[in-house]
């Protein structure tokens, strides 16, 4: 039979200093960062809801408000707004030049 000091030897695990939620977030944090493109950009590059907001500085909700609305160029597939790099360039300019 063992004795409890044998036991306590045996469950003995070496001691890591790694934070596997750190990590972990890292991880996910450099797979979903919007990396700049090193060559010019895609006119034609559908951007995401979530795209346009980084790209405009706003809330998501503006961007789904003005899609919604016809204000910002888009195209609703199924249940999702895709938005052209293009159209979207396109339409800043355009609202610079308005006032």
């Amino acid at each position: 039979m063992r004795s409890h000091n044998d036991a306590h030897q045996s469950l003995k695990f070496p001691n890591r200093n790694t934070d596997i939620t750190s990590t972990m977030n890292n991880a996910l944090s450099a797979s979903t960062t919007i990396q700049p493109s090193s060559g010019p950009s895609t006119d034609g590059e559908i951007l995401t809801v979530t795209d346009v907001a980084q790209f405009l500085r706003v809330p998501k909700s503006t961007v789904y408000k003005l899609a919604r609305v016809g204000e910002l160029p888009a195209s609703k597939i199924g249940k999702h707004w895709r938005f052209l790099r293009r159209d979207i360039h396109e339409w800043m300019h355009s609202r610079s030049k308005q006032g």
